[in-house]
């Protein structure tokens, strides 16, 4: 089954065409970090009009790249949340158009189980059950993925997602937008213990995260230092460990929990390369396969929209009449599906 799929969550339109039995056939991504990096942050109606601009050319393009007419597409699956409501609206206004006019079913796919299932895009692929740290811009979670639509939300940021709390702490460093990419360069000409930053509520039991006041920290430490480049770079890389730390914490906690061999990282965090180097390091101490996706499958994409709106169209799973997007919608919430 040829399934054409569509992202527009938030800032970057993805295009790409999975196809059940050769695998992804094409992608392509157009970001809008230019479009939104004087505003240090995502302006919604800039990112919705910019979307009705490049959806239709870039499908145009994946079709040509997957040497796929329009009458070989066979489904198309298209982000219905959680994201922002104009930029959803978009996605799955073309979507379920195209797939009226194709004469084909269409489904709406959550975001955040597109990128649980991104790893599965490569050749390399884990089992169920297993572990799942699902770090984005919008969301920190913890799951006990069991199978496919079987998701059990075992810890979660209390207020900013891990990608939130670096654009805010670039924003308060004036480093510019997006923030994880420019925190993480910085980091690696820094001195982490220049800085003694906390690790947010690894005092207690429990997988719950919590990361707005490590960005309060930033600006205390901010302010009191000199305001030298040494200082800004020692911040950034004290900050950064100290996320990263948190999250390594909170994964071996769940991980002794639930006992599974295998852990599965995604989401746009899950390219941060101290990241990597933590849970590798941890993993092969510990015999634990890990997993992570591809690095241009870490951000939002629409390979993994694909992938997973495949999965739910062979399972029988279709659109309904109405139309709907959901900006909230926990993953825990999905229906479970045979693969």
């Amino acid at each position: 089954m040829k399934v054409l799929g569509i992202e527009t969550s938030c800032d970057e339109t993805g295009i790409a065409v999975y196809d059940t039995v050769k695998g992804l056939l094409a992608h392509t991504l157009y970001s809008q970090i230019e479009l939104h990096a004087e505003y240090g942050g995502v302006v919604p109606e800039l990112a919705s009009r910019d979307h009705i601009r490049r959806v239709t050319p870039l499908i145009d393009e994946v079709l040509q790249q997957s040497g796929c007419q329009k009458s070989d597409i066979e489904g198309i699956a298209y982000t219905a949340g959680p994201g922002l409501m104009g930029a959803l609206m978009v996605g799955a206004a073309i979507g379920r158009t195209l797939a009226w006019t194709w004469n084909i079913p269409s489904i709406g796919v959550n975001h955040m189980e597109g990128h649980l299932l991104a790893p599965m895009l490569d050749s390399k692929q884990p089992s169920f059950p297993f572990l799942a740290l699902l770090v984005s811009g919008g969301h920190s979670l913890i799951v006990d993925v069991k199978q496919v639509g079987d998701y059990e939300i075992i810890g979660e940021s209390l207020d900013d997602a891990v990608g939130e709390a670096f654009d805010k702490t670039a924003k308060l460093l004036d480093l510019g937008y997006p923030g994880g990419p420019v925190i993480s360069k910085l980091a690696e000409t820094g001195d982490a213990s220049a800085y003694k930053f906390p690790r947010p509520m690894t005092n207690r039991p429990g997988l719950d995260m919590s990361f707005s006041g490590l960005k309060t920290f930033v600006l205390n430490t901010w302010q009191d230092s000199d305001k030298s480049d040494t200082a800004k770079a020692n911040i950034a890389a004290a900050f950064q460990e100290a996320i990263v730390d948190t999250l390594l914490i909170k994964c071996k906690r769940a991980i002794k929990q639930t006992s599974y061999p295998q852990l599965v990282m995604a989401g746009g965090v899950s390219a941060n390369k101290q990241l990597r180097e933590k849970l590798a390091e941890y993993s092969q101490a510990n015999n634990l396969e890990l997993f992570y996706p591809k690095t241009q499958f870490c951000t939002d994409n629409g390979a993994m929209i694909a992938y997973a709106g495949a999965l739910r169209l062979m399972a029988g799973e279709r659109d309904d009449s109405s139309f709907q997007v959901r900006p909230r919608w926990a993953i825990s919430e999905l229906n479970k599906i045979k693969v």
